[in-house]
């Protein structure tokens, strides 16, 4: 399923929900070659210069949280847009 994302970080994005226990979905920007990504928990981070090829790759991939661990995490310089969603107490 591919949402449109607007944000004033990046133009048009089409968000794909994955199917995955680690990631939610994710998101490529061609002109930027920007990679964005959100987690399970809500946390959200953005890529920069990722080639379209490994976003590629990670759609294709059998597991996309294994993939991202080893070919983009810690890979390329990246940004959080937002931090993880944590329940309180009460």
């Amino acid at each position: 399923m591919k949402m449109p994302l607007v944000s004033s970080q990046s133009p048009l994005l089409d968000i794909v929900a994955t199917e995955s226990s680690a990631l939610a979905n994710v998101a490529y920007n061609n002109e930027r070659a920007t990679f964005r990504v959100e987690f399970r928990d809500g946390t959200v981070y953005q890529y920069l210069g990722v080639p379209r090829d490994t976003y590629e790759n990670l759609l294709r991939a059998d597991s996309k949280g294994a993939y991202f661990n080893h070919h983009i995490r810690s890979r390329f310089p990246h940004t959080i847009l937002r931090a993880a969603v944590t329940a309180s107490s009460g």
